[in-house]
This record gives C-alpha cells, structure tokens and sequence, in this order.
C-alpha cells in the first residue's frame, strides 16, 4: 500500500518523495476500504512505483514478444496465440494490481495476483521454448516421472498460494506484537501446512534428479536444469529457515518470494522439454 490509488500514486503521475507534498490531512483524503492509510513512508511509496513501471515495461516487453511470434501463426499457431494470450492476461494483471490496491490487500485478491503472475511466466517460457529446436534432443522419460513431475509442480502451486496466506498472516500479527522475534509463536497451521509443502516438493525433486541422472547424460539441458532446481530449492528453503528463526525480515522475505517463483518457472521448463517433445520433433519433421 505504498500508493494508495491506482493508475496514479497519491493522486499524483510521478509520487511525492516526501510528506511535505501531501495534504495535512492525506491520510483520510486517501483512505482505502474505508480506512485511513498508514503514515507516509518515500521508500514503500517508491518500491510500489517502482513495481507498477516494471508493469508496464513487462507488458511491451510482452507485446514484443507478440510480434516476433506472428510468423509462427502458420507453422506453429500455439506460439502466437499463447503468446497473444500472455499478453491479455498481463492487461487484466495490471487491473487485478488496482483491485488489490482498492480492497486494501485482500488476501484472497493478492493470491490472484501472484496466481496469474507465474501463469504469465508459464505461458512465455512454453512460447519461447516451444520455438528452440534444442527440444527435440531430449530423451523420452517414463510415464511414473511424468506424473510425478506434475505432482511436484501441483505442491509448488499449493505452496505459493499457501505462502500469500502466511504473508497475510506476518502482517496481522506485526500489528499485534513488536517484537518479531515472537512472531513465530503466533504461528497457525497454515505455516506449517506451507513448511511441510516445502519438505515434500525437496524430497520428490530430489527422486526426479535422481532418476533424470539415468536417463539423461549430465550436458543434456534437462540435466542441468534438474540440478538447478535442487540448488533454487534448497537456497529457497533455507531462506525459509532464516524467516521463521530469525523473526521474518523483510529482506528475507523478498528474496524468498523471487526464489519460489523461479523455482516455479524451472519446474514449468522441465515439464515442457519432458511431455512436448515428441509433439515438436514431429511438428520440425
């Protein structure tokens, strides 16, 4: 809530850097919800302004990226239009980002938000890599690490979305307790549900690494990305481990978000060089 309105902030196209360029009583003439915002503060104010021009840069980025794939509306269709979708759903996120603002963080809107984030992310790395011809030298899995796979990207998805409702969860109680060092005390089950999550989604990674070692020699691209993923997850889950012993530091926290969504996108990009190959080797034959 470091602008309270949206498109602009504070009423204004380029925010104030300091509370002397607000109105005395700024806190009610923005209220949100009904309720009066939170003090002023330059540096939540500009990392949200910030957010909203990566926005946008993102979206022509994306529009670009609409472009480079017209030429594939004969030969391959699935990279444009997909790529067209992506670029409609980063609009209605640009909309759902106003809606988060209005209803004053709601929990289940953030959850949308960063739902149609990393569907975003799934449908440029599919596009993208459906259009490389390095796809068709990957070697077929067995059918047990396909379905396993999927389960390991379903956990990741439960625990993105269990993990928007612990954000949700630091914030009630940072209002209640100064001390974030007892924060954890106040811990619900939805901690533990995402905690244990994490656990889960580690061990089946590590059995899909483990097998990917067999089928796949250790330059194959899908090797390497499998090694990857271990190490993203495993920075991810000690990351957690600072958060929850050390009292949830912001900084933490942020970089603990970049890591689940990269280890997402990772998890999206194996599924896709593991069930689309034999569709694009055919398609490039």
């Amino acid at each position: 809530m470091g602008c309270p309105d949206w498109p602009k902030c504070f009423g204004q196209w380029v925010p104030p850097t300091q509370v002397s360029e607000l109105p005395e009583n700024y806190q009610e003439v923005f209220a949100v919800a009904g309720k009066s915002i939170a003090k002023f503060d330059a540096f939540k104010t500009w990392t949200e302004y910030i957010n909203r021009l990566i926005g946008v840069i993102i979206g022509f980025l994306i529009f670009l990226t609409v472009v480079f794939a017209f030429p594939y509306r004969k030969s391959d269709p699935k990279i444009f239009w997909l790529s067209f979708l992506a670029f409609v759903l980063v609009g209605f996120q640009g909309w759902i980002g106003s809606r988060v603002v209005a209803t004053d963080l709601a929990t289940w809107m953030i959850t949308i938000h960063m739902v149609i984030a990393l569907v975003i992310v799934g449908l440029l790395i599919y596009t993208i890599t459906r259009s490389q011809s390095f796809i068709i030298q990957q070697r077929q899995a067995h059918p047990h690490l396909k379905k396993l796979l999927l389960l390991s990207i379903l956990i990741g998805l439960i625990q993105t979305i269990s993990g928007t409702q612990v954000r949700e969860w630091v914030d009630h109680v940072a209002l209640m307790i100064d001390n974030r060092l007892l924060w954890i005390d106040q811990a619900g089950m939805v901690f533990y549900f995402h905690r244990s999550l994490s656990s889960l989604n580690l061990l089946v990674s590590f059995y899909l690494f483990w097998q990917y070692r067999k089928l796949f020699h250790p330059h194959q691209l899908i090797y390497k990305s499998g090694l990857a993923l271990l190490l993203l997850m495993s920075l991810q889950a000690f990351t957690g481990a600072i958060l929850s012993n050390f009292g949830f530091p912001g900084q933490m926290q942020s970089i603990h978000l970049t890591l689940g969504s990269l280890t997402i996108g990772l998890q999206l990009f194996i599924a896709i060089l593991v069930f689309t190959k034999t569709e694009i080797e055919s398609h490039k034959a």
